[in-house]
């Protein structure tokens, strides 16, 4: 059985795709794809399945939740955005941050994600420490995507999405970008994975971990010599991100 949205309104949708349009715009022009995609995935990522807390449910507009660690640079984020929510103050932040993901995806040329919307904001951050730490493995990666619910597959198509950006290393501790154009959504993550390090070039130990584990690699290999198949399979892993604890399984 698939799952059961919950119904909007004719208005809602038409805002819906009114505010798409005006993120379209704004992420073709300040070339800020990497952290709306980052903003739409650390909001989501917090999902525990267990407690059913935290997910994509529109928190990361408190300051609190933007001062975790894993959030360096969000406010970034939330500050080019709000000028655009305010002009859709009948959608929730939790549908809004989701949305820009989905268009940052779609503006540098990866697969069209569906989008649902009808997320409630939710009226308090989770705690922190839920997000992957990138100086961590395989059993890591496992720990934190298991938590919200999420197989293998959806580790290493989601890890694909960092063909889009680079690390700062007032941010992160890390400095650079994975792939020679970080504007643009394609496998070249996974070829760069698989070619070795390269000057300028980022591996973090947390990407290296997908060439050491023996489910993991043949994604990786697998994605590397087959774009469609990547974006078909990050496409549902974005959309079970995007959804996480949001409407009935």
């Amino acid at each position: 059985m698939g799952k059961s949205y919950p119904n909007v309104s004719a208005d809602y949708q038409k805002a819906i795709d009114k505010a798409k349009k005006k993120l379209r715009g704004l992420i073709a022009e300040k070339k800020c794809a990497p952290i709306m995609l980052r903003i739409a995935w650390h909001s989501a990522g917090t999902f525990d399945l267990n407690s059913k807390s935290g997910g994509p449910f529109g928190t990361m507009r408190f300051a609190a939740e933007r001062a975790h660690g894993a959030n360096n640079g969000l406010d970034i984020a939330v500050g080019l955005l709000e000028p655009i929510k305010e002009q859709f103050p009948s959608l929730s932040y939790a549908d809004f941050y989701q949305l820009a993901g989905v268009v940052a995806v779609e503006v540098t040329g990866g697969p069209e994600i569906p989008f649902h919307p009808g997320r409630e904001d939710k009226p308090e951050p989770p705690p922190e420490g839920r997000l992957p730490d990138a100086t961590k493995g395989s059993d890591h990666l496992r720990d934190v995507f298991g938590r919200m619910g999420l197989s293998d597959q959806d580790i290493v198509a989601l890890s694909g999405g960092h063909t889009l950006g680079r690390c700062h290393k007032e941010r992160s501790g890390f400095e650079g970008p994975w792939t020679s154009n970080p504007l643009i959504f394609d496998n070249s993550y996974f070829k760069e994975l698989l070619s070795g390090e390269k000057e300028g070039l980022l591996q973090l130990p947390s990407d290296k971990a997908l060439l050491s584990d023996p489910v993991f690699r043949p994604l990786v290999e697998k994605y590397a010599a087959d774009e469609d198949a990547f974006f078909a399979d990050y496409a549902g892993a974005h959309l079970k991100l995007s959804e996480l604890g949001f409407a009935d399984a």
